[in-house]
């Protein structure tokens, strides 16, 4: 092996290793671009509760909270530290059956709750067939 191959191997070596490492550096900023605002603790979930219970559409006591699922389906910048934020949440109720709603409001890494939130209740889904 000559000095010229060597010298090239070791470059390609190293440029891989300092791209490996920029990529992972970038991953963490990517996720942490928009707000964690997606739990069923969290504003959208707990401001969904509320609407619902005082419309006389849920009472606490027939819903299992602890299967509440809230997923984040869009998160858009519209200023600075500030994400308009769409999220399905399903509540299940203890006797069985599920309540679905679509939740729309803002927040900013400091708040879940820079925005009152819009709530659509989801009157029938049609998942996609296989």
């Amino acid at each position: 092996m000559d000095l010229y191959t060597f010298d090239s191997m070791r470059w390609r070596s190293w440029m891989l290793r300092a791209s490996t490492l920029a990529l992972l550096a970038a991953i963490p900023a990517a996720q942490a671009a928009s707000p964690q605002c997606d739990g069923p603790e969290n504003w959208a979930a707990g401001m969904t509760q509320a609407t619902l219970k005082n419309a006389g559409l849920i009472n606490y006591s027939e819903i299992d909270f602890s299967k509440t699922k809230v997923m984040r389906i869009a998160s858009e910048k519209i200023g600075k530290d500030l994400y308009r934020q769409v999220h399905r949440i399903i509540y299940t109720k203890t006797s069985g059956g599920t309540l679905e709603v679509i939740a729309v409001n803002d927040a900013s890494h400091a708040e879940c709750s820079e925005s009152g939130v819009e709530i659509f209740l989801v009157g029938r889904h049609f998942p996609a067939s296989p």
